[in-house]
């Protein structure tokens, strides 16, 4: 018999895989951090003996290289993938043997890259599972903008295809196992639900119900902003990446926090967004550990500035550093654990800003003040507050001159982003309040929403 262990990166959307039978198993585009694989492979009494990659990911770095190299496992990878360091090219049709009885097929399914492979899981000759990685997601598919613009459409074109293929290859009741569609902005859509097969995609994914132009249409009028740091992770793993390292950094005190602000580095606090309002370090900024930190952090930091991280306990450092690692930021220049008024110099105060809600918002009217939005303009098209003014959040650090005066209501669609946002401004010096709310509620509390 085969299993199947899932195991989720949440911080991130996406999945990751470990699957074989009674002695070996094979790992399926592990993040830079495999300890948990190894100990899902360690809870099986299994040997890796393959890892393997469906493509060069953009929006993580991976740990496929490294776990091979600690397991002994063969290191599997497309053969279109341009690569500095020793693997196995990996051709359409190719297989492999994980057990007694167990095999892995790899399919071409270009579209997310053009090299990327899917591969089907197969039990004495039987499809079992097919790991689609950034192919045919849950609903809907990856993108095909992430790779090379002028190559955008066509690849949009090759997704079209692949689901196709796949569907035809493959049994309905086949489990769809992807790595993308979880919160990734690998996405090009919000993916539905939590398990599929390839039945239910043929009767709900647009790539499998329209025909190849209206996909193609459709799902390039979709998609929306990329995160920064997709520009470097393609790079970084094709390169190689370097071993993982999760050591404590070195520790700061209030003194180095206060210089290291005075330098323009950043200096981020972790903890929630209640206790950041209440009290912080003036100049600090608020990314909470428990939100998707290694995404609005590394989408919104120039890339290779100094961090230094204030967490409220040890525990949320560590995994706080952890999901940084997984988009290389590797190493906090500094970092401290305890509360705002230790980390503020000896005669200092920490700094503070008003929360509310929309209800609170249409009880002060918005008449005299700034209504900030940071959501993505997708969201904004939806429905917005009449008035108001928009810059999304991964653009509010470079557009914090374009505000305009007053004090500043900030908000996005459930809080997270708002607090960033109320976290920049209030480190600008200007008066700010965060709205703390779901966006539903704007309409509930008597704000004129409009759409377009």
């Amino acid at each position: 018999m085969f299993f199947i262990d899932t195991i989720e990166l949440e911080g991130l959307g996406n999945r990751h895989y470990l699957a074989g039978g009674r002695d070996t198993a094979v790992a399926v585009d592990p993040p830079r951090d495999f300890d948990q694989v190894m100990a899902a492979a360690a809870r099986r009494g299994v040997r890796i003996s393959h890892v393997v990659e469906t493509h060069i990911h953009n929006d993580y770095v991976t740990g496929g290289l490294e776990l091979a190299r600690v397991t002994g496992a063969a290191y599997l990878v497309p053969a279109g993938a341009d690569v500095s360091f020793a693997r196995v090219p990996v051709g359409d049709g190719d297989t492999v043997t994980l057990d007694s009885g167990l095999e892995l097929r790899a399919v071409a399914t270009p579209g997310h890259t053009p090299h990327h492979t899917s591969y089907v899981l197969r039990e004495g000759g039987v499809p079992v599972a097919a790991f689609t990685g950034g192919s045919l997601l849950i609903s809907t598919v990856g993108r095909p903008d992430l790779v090379e613009p002028r190559l955008t459409e066509r690849l949009a074109r090759a997704q079209h295809a692949s689901a196709h293929r796949l569907a035809a290859e493959l049994p309905d009741e086949t489990p769809v196992l992807p790595t993308h569609g979880f919160g990734s902005f690998c996405s090009s859509a919000q993916a539905e639900g939590d398990a599929t097969t390839i039945g239910k995609e043929k009767t709900g994914n647009a790539a499998l119900t329209q025909d190849v132009d209206s996909f193609v249409a459709q799902l390039l009028a979709g998609l929306d902003d990329i995160p920064a740091y997709y520009a470097h992770m393609g790079p970084a793993n094709a390169g190689g990446p370097a071993p993982v390292d999760l050591t404590p950094p070195a520790v700061a005190d209030a003194d180095e926090i206060a210089a290291r602000l005075a330098a323009g580095e950043w200096v981020v606090d972790l903890r929630n967004r209640v206790a950041f309002a209440r009290g912080h370090v003036a100049g600090s900024f608020n990314f909470e550990a428990d939100g998707k930190i290694a995404t609005y952090l590394a989408w919104m930091i120039p890339w290779g500035k100094p961090v230094t991280l204030l967490a409220e306990s040890p525990e949320q450092l560590a995994a706080a550093q952890r999901e940084l690692v997984r988009v290389g930021i590797d190493r906090p220049a500094a970092a401290v654990t305890g509360t705002p008024g230790q980390w503020v110099p000896e005669g200092g105060r920490p700094a503070s800003f008003a929360r509310s809600t929309f209800a609170g918002l249409a009880e002060r009217g918005t008449d005299g003040v700034v209504v900030l939005d940071v959501r993505r303009g997708s969201e904004r098209a939806a429905g917005h507050i009449e008035g108001s003014a928009h810059i999304p959040i991964h653009e509010l650090h470079k557009r914090l001159a374009e505000v305009p005066a007053g004090t500043v209501w900030v908000h996005c669609a459930g809080g997270m982003r708002a607090a960033i946002a109320a976290s920049l401004l209030d480190a600008s010096g200007r008066d700010v309040v965060a709205v703390d709310d779901g966006f539903d509620a704007a309409t509930a509390a008597g704000l004129t929403v409009v759409t377009g």
